[in-house]
């Protein structure tokens, strides 16, 4: 069996926990922060699970994660 290539996009956005789910950044944090208050800003630097509607693509675009 020949070894499967990792999506290296893939491999920076997600980083797996300790019991096996997948975490994520929470998106609309990059820019435009101006007008977004202070709280909605600290609830979006917050880390995230992956839905496990999209957990089996990810496991996909990681083979050995």
């Amino acid at each position: 069996m020949p070894k499967l290539k990792t999506r290296k996009s893939a491999a920076r956005r997600f980083k797996a926990t300790g019991s096996g789910k997948i975490k994520r950044r929470k998106a609309f944090k990059s820019h435009l922060l101006q007008h977004k208050g202070s709280e909605r800003k600290s609830r979006l630097s917050k880390m995230a699970l992956v839905h496990e509607t999209n957990e089996e693509n990810v496991r996909l675009m990681l083979p050995y994660m």
